[in-house]
């Protein structure tokens, strides 16, 4: 049983999101990307403004866990951004530990709330876009029994670098 409580994102947790979303991007992706490039990708200020629009906005929803009174990872979730996909498809927008609580089951806690708020918003499947090359995203995912879906891989370009994504989707329960 995980100690790790999680609650909706209130706009005073923004900076503490993006504090996590930079350092955990950051650690996942060095030496995946050049360096130089990783430091583009490290702007907490642009992180903070995109995820205070969107727990303003509830697009997607977002959610936090805490451990004690900290902060220490969120989950984006949704309805599917994919063109064509049913409104019944609901989507991981982005799910990120800090990574002094990777391997704790933040994660597990994170993907277990996005879950049952999407089964409440009525979704029977769900996706996620991973990066190729994230491989410990990758393993996260298929433990929690998503399958990948070789046919929708792509290139990305995020803050100016190419990302080659693969969707992974499972049904939600």
């Amino acid at each position: 049983m995980s100690s790790f409580q999680v609650r909706p994102a209130t706009l005073r947790d923004a900076k503490a999101i993006a504090q996590i979303h930079t350092a955990s991007a950051t650690e996942a992706y060095r030496g995946l990307v050049p360096d130089d490039q990783l430091k583009s990708m490290s702007s907490v200020e642009k992180r903070q403004a995109y995820w205070r629009e969107a727990i303003e906005y509830c697009e997607p929803q977002v959610q936090v866990a805490i451990d004690g009174d900290k902060i220490v990872g969120f989950v984006g979730f949704d309805r599917s951004r994919d063109e064509k996909s049913r409104p019944t498809t609901g989507e991981i927008w982005a799910i990120y530990a800090a990574p002094s609580h990777w391997g704790q089951g933040v994660g597990v806690t994170l993907w277990d709330a996005a879950r049952d708020g999407l089964a409440e918003e009525g979704c029977t499947n769900v996706t996620a876009w991973v990066p190729l090359r994230n491989e410990r995203a990758l393993r996260f995912h298929e433990m929690a029994g998503f399958k990948r879906e070789m046919s929708t891989a792509k290139t990305n370009v995020i803050g100016g670098i190419k990302i080659e994504e693969v969707r992974l989707k499972r049904p939600l329960n």
